[in-house]
């Protein structure tokens, strides 16, 4: 694929499965979206084959279409993919942070409860649970969570733009979601909509002129 080598996050796999009392298949899990204006946070968790895949990395270090192109590749070098996507409403209901942590430890345990997993590591320094560790900047280190990070970018993406055909005007196909110049203008002009989190404190300004949810 013409991508950088990503043979150092595979070791960095094979040799965290070995320590601790850990046991492999390692299931590896990122979200997108967590500091979004609007839209979903997205989370999923992997579990990758033996196969390699060439230029595999952070979902943030690559372009969209390098992204977009690695996704097959993921999916097809994947024993198991899970994905949980929470709504702006459960957001404002429950916090970012609730949701940051319901989305990664739902994809992990979705992965466990089918036993595909021995063992699991999150990107981040959250506590999900005994048998989930978390680690800051895994997505860079981890073959595992780097996959994982490719799929909620590249799925939350595709998500935002299928609510630009619906939701006109904002330019989430752009942005997606998060605070642009472009989203703040749309907001003053259009007001707040169904699909952003009315509890951030730019769309509640928002919301506070338009006085209503269009």
């Amino acid at each position: 694929m013409g991508l950088a080598d990503s043979g150092p996050l595979y070791a960095f796999d094979a040799a965290w499965v070995v320590g601790d009392g850990r046991r492999p298949p390692l299931a590896g899990a990122d979200e997108a979206g967590r500091g979004s204006w609007a839209g979903p946070l997205l989370a999923s968790a992997v579990v990758l084959s033996a196969t390699e895949i060439e230029g595999l990395n952070d979902s943030k270090t690559l372009s969209p279409r390098k992204r977009e192109g690695l996704l097959p590749w993921v999916i097809s070098a994947s024993e198991m993919v899970s994905v949980v996507s929470l709504p702006a409403w459960w957001i404002d209901r429950h916090g970012v942070g609730a949701a940051n942590k319901e989305a990664l430890r739902g994809a992990i345990e979705a992965i466990e409860r089918a036993g595909g997993s021995g063992c699991a590591l999150a990107d981040g320094n959250l506590r999900l649970g005994e048998n989930i560790e978390s680690l800051p900047r895994a997505d860079g280190s981890s073959a595992a969570v780097a996959a994982a990070s490719v799929v909620a970018k590249v799925l939350r993406d595709g998500a935002m733009r299928s609510l630009a055909a619906e939701r006109t005007g904002y330019g989430f196909e752009r942005h997606k979601g998060y605070g642009a110049p472009q989203h703040r203008l749309a907001l003053a002009e259009f007001g707040p909509c169904r699909s952003h989190r009315l509890s951030w404190s730019p769309v509640r300004a928002a919301l506070e002129v338009a006085g209503d949810v269009g």
